[in-house]
């Protein structure tokens, strides 16, 4: 050990953790090994540390006398670094004289061989007292937070958590790039399994949301731009120009009617009808404000119509209108952007775009609405009622050549389809499915019920949808060819329509947010969460949390709980006014900075800049998360990190080293 800061006495404790890890380590050779190490005082075993009865031991050694910093050779730091360094707190001594040795996740759980186990266990053990001996007392550092907070994307999910974070009396901003929130949702005809009208439950929390006096809409609008850090956050959104001026405009839907250029498809409807140049996405639009679709209109192409302005009783229409920059300062953000549609043309064999009458899922909800382009009616292309419609599960999902994971909800509501179906039109349903998965409040119950209805469940991957018939059955039909797995036998099945369940996937821009806000994505492209099980609306990035489908698949009782949870932890964010940050930053000695900005372009947070006065690299603390690259850069070592210095790293690979 090149330096022994003074003599220190260290304490060293071993957790059992059940048999998590004694059923792997030799629990008595290790204490026995620990106790042989320099500046050991005590070394003890306990079955779990975590408990209070562990701790108290921690604590009073520490208030004896006995030892001055501990060890606590135990499960994962992420799971109880908090707790010990709070016992080593409670025991009167610095909670960062405190160091872990991870001998469950690194050692236990992933070695096979006892004696290989006991081994790596004690090496891991002296090098954390090496490691701790060099340790410096630090202190945590407070800095003021803002107590509004932003939300990106105003579906479901983003709609529960503003009015949670709102009734809480916190301003919230609402940012949402399509002209209305609402989200998905709003396209839907019925939910599962209780098959409640999706608008009559979603309209009331839309106009909620929309009438709060703590809640601003910013729809029509996107994030461009995120700097600051947790409970600091600077924002800058683009509103997009609507040319209608959102003050004056009362909602009347005159210039929507009078609009003579009516042939633009409608999003909303999934192209399947067409809305004006003058649109609002649905009739229950929030905020009910139109927008002149620039693209489209013959004013902005040729001068000429101007229709919508001549007619408006409000004088509300501005083509002047230019897109504005507006910029925020909040304390917290939660992402709910949503997810996107599998496109269905991405598996050719399955005929949609080339079959009328093969059609997706959220065009069949359009289509089962009664504002949508049939008025609710369920009908072929040509008009006439279907007798015999099959509904094809997992459509680029749990597909390796598309997506590997499951979609969640595409069972479920395949089983309302096939209800909603056989109800308005008494067709025989075919299900075709891989795993019927119906987890959920209710959800089995819904199955059995549709079994009891007569749909027909056929187990099997669809291979192929044609239209070319091989026996006259099958004539003016479409065919659906899968393998029965249940029977064994590759069956061919006349059907008149087919309902493509297409799964759920990350937003195409997916990838632009999470940079901008810092984030990370799991291997399926959705959003991370810091913890899938016990931070599973935080992500890695203090101060920004996720909600909703952005993280992964889920049907709506899933987002709304996770909207409330992400409000939650928002709200105890901002609602003190200080908060405190960890002391494991960087900082620069400035005596060695030699100036080379080496540095500044590797740190993934902005947390270094280059002062022209004196020449060198300086740290806004705040920003830095403590990931040690610009540490590992710097070539004249002027820059170390708090608790990750290089004399602490060293010792710690020589106590691996030497521990044999």
């Amino acid at each position: 050990m090149t330096q022994q800061n003074g003599h220190p006495k260290i304490g060293v404790y071993v957790c059992h953790c059940g048999i998590n890890i004694a059923d792997k380590v030799d629990i008595e050779q290790l204490v026995a090994f620990a106790s042989s190490l320099p500046f050991v005082a005590v070394a003890r075993e306990y079955k779990f540390m975590c408990s209070d009865p562990g701790q108290e031991l921690i604590e009073q050694d520490l208030r004896d006398g006995l030892i001055d910093r501990v060890v606590v050779a135990a499960c994962s730091p992420l799971m109880h670094e908090g707790t010990f360094r709070h016992a080593t707190e409670e025991g009167g001594a610095n909670p960062f004289l405190y160091q872990h040795a991870n001998i469950r996740e690194h050692v236990s759980w992933v070695t096979q061989d006892g004696k290989l186990a006991t081994d790596k266990a004690k090496a891991l053990v002296a090098a954390a007292v090496r490691r701790v001996a060099l340790a410096e007392p630090l202190e945590r550092k407070r800095v003021p937070i803002k107590d509004e907070a932003l939300i990106v994307g105003g579906g479901i999910a983003g709609i529960e958590a503003a009015l949670v974070l709102a009734s809480a009396g916190r301003k919230v901003y609402l940012v949402e790039r399509e002209p209305s929130i609402g989200g998905h949702m709003a396209m839907f005809d019925k939910t599962f399994p209780t098959l409640d009208c999706a608008a009559c439950i979603l309209t009331p929390k839309m106009v909620q949301v929309g009438q709060h006096p703590n809640v601003e809409i910013l729809s029509y609008s996107e994030v461009e731009e995120v700097s600051g850090y947790v409970g600091n956050f600077k924002v800058r959104v683009r509103r997009k120009a609507r040319y209608i001026d959102e003050e004056l405009c009362t909602g009347c839907g005159v210039c929507i009617e009078k609009c003579p250029w009516k042939n633009v498809p409608s999003e909303f409807d999934q192209g399947l009808t067409e809305r004006s140049v003058v649109y609002m996405p649905f009739p229950q639009a929030v905020p009910r404000i139109p927008v002149i679709d620039r693209e489209n209109c013959v004013y902005f192409k040729n001068g000429k119509c101007g229709a919508c302005k001549k007619f408006c009783p409000r004088d509300a229409v501005d083509f002047e209108q230019e897109d504005r920059i507006v910029e925020l300062e909040v304390g917290a953000v939660i992402l709910s952007t949503g997810f996107k549609p599998f496109d269905a043309t991405r598996i050719p064999l399955y005929g949609y775009g080339r079959f009328p009458n093969v059609i997706t899922s959220l065009e069949f909800e359009r289509m089962l609405n009664a504002a949508g382009p049939t008025g609710g009616n369920v009908v072929m292309k040509d008009g006439r009622v279907p007798r015999r419609v099959g509904i094809v599960h997992c459509v680029g999902s749990r597909n390796q050549n598309y997506n590997a994971h499951c979609s969640t909800v595409c069972c479920m509501y395949s089983l309302k389809f096939a209800h909603l179906v056989h109800e308005r039109t008494g067709a025989e349903v075919y299900n075709f499915y891989i795993d019927m998965r119906t987890a959920g409040k209710g959800y089995e119950d819904f199955y059995h019920r549709l079994m009891a209805e007569g749909t027909h469940f056929v187990r099997g991957r669809v291979a192929e949808v044609t239209d070319v018939p091989q026996v006259p059955e099958e004539e003016g039909h479409l065919v659906v060819q899968v393998e029965d797995t249940l029977i064994g036998v590759v069956r061919r099945i006349p059907l008149d329509m087919i309902i493509l369940s297409v799964g759920m996937e990350p937003q195409a821009d997916s990838a632009d947010v999470r940079r901008l806000f810092g984030v990370s994505a799991s291997a399926d492209g959705f959003f991370l969460e810091k913890h899938p099980k016990l931070a599973p609306t935080s992500t890695l990035t203090d101060g920004v949390f996720v909600a909703g489908a952005c993280q992964g698949p889920k049907d709506i009782p899933a987002s709304v709980a996770q909207g409330q949870g992400a409000a939650a932890q928002a709200l105890a964010l901002i609602d003190g006014a200080f908060m405190e940050l960890e002391p494991n930053t960087a900082y620069v000695t400035e005596e060695l900075c030699s100036g080379c900005k080496t540095c500044i372009g590797l740190c993934p947070y902005n947390a270094l800049e280059f002062n022209e006065e004196r020449k060198v690299v300086v740290l806004n603390e705040p920003l830095c998360k403590g990931c040690g690259t610009c540490v590992a850069a710097c070539p004249s070592g002027a820059l170390q990190q708090h608790l990750f210095n290089d004399e602490q790293i060293l010792e710690e690979i020589r106590g691996v080293l030497v521990s044999g």
